[in-house]
């Protein structure tokens, strides 16, 4: 059984997490400090620090835990083959709308010229396209690269229309807006 500081203990560092995905999300890597995460949780800087090393190692985290997201969803979606894209599709959906920063985060870390974060990015993208490379092979369904490079850049279109709050380059929302509820604004400026 564990005591209850160390739940505490847990929950702080999801809390510390949390702030952090927020915070890199509104301000990027550089313009976001460890005392400003500290101040959003409502600890100390050294309490962050007990957790998190340096800032790079919270980034490095909150990517992680991102990415763990992105691949837990993909890995449990169960639909039939013609229907396992769309049913992705809304999973990714789904994560972004609950989890926004930390899925933008994604999206934004491989601009960040740090080599670290770059090279985890890179792992964890590939590892994102092998994961819907597999998922579309155990399907059957036919050119299930050309298609798995399809859905991620979809997922990243997605991801950039909800970053500079430009949902018209989605323009299939319109069709099917139930999915995006939560996110930016319509992709229909009408509504």
């Amino acid at each position: 059984m564990t005591p209850p500081k160390d739940d505490a203990s847990l929950n702080r560092k999801e809390q510390i997490l949390d702030a952090a995905a927020t915070l890199f999300a509104e301000n990027g890597y550089y313009k976001t400090t460890t005392a400003k995460v500290a101040q959003a949780v409502g600890v100390t800087q050294p309490y962050v620090f007990h957790f998190f090393a340096t800032k790079e190692s919270l980034y490095l985290a909150v990517l992680e835990r991102a990415y763990t997201r992105i691949l837990n969803a993909f890995a449990s979606v169960q639909a039939p083959p013609e229907e396992l894209q769309e049913t992705m599709g809304r999973a990714f959906v789904e994560l972004l709308v609950e989890y926004r920063d930390e899925i933008l985060l994604t999206m934004m870390a491989y601009a960040t010229p740090e080599p670290v974060i770059r090279d985890l990015t890179r792992e964890r993208f590939e590892m994102v396209y092998e994961r819907v490379v597999n998922r579309f092979t155990q399907a059957g369904l036919e050119d299930a690269e050309s298609k798995a490079s399809n859905f991620i850049g979809h997922g990243l279109l997605i991801a950039l229309s909800e970053t500079l709050n430009l949902p018209h380059l989605c323009r299939w929302r319109e069709k099917n807006p139930e999915p995006f509820k939560g996110l930016g604004a319509p992709a229909n400026p009408e509504e």
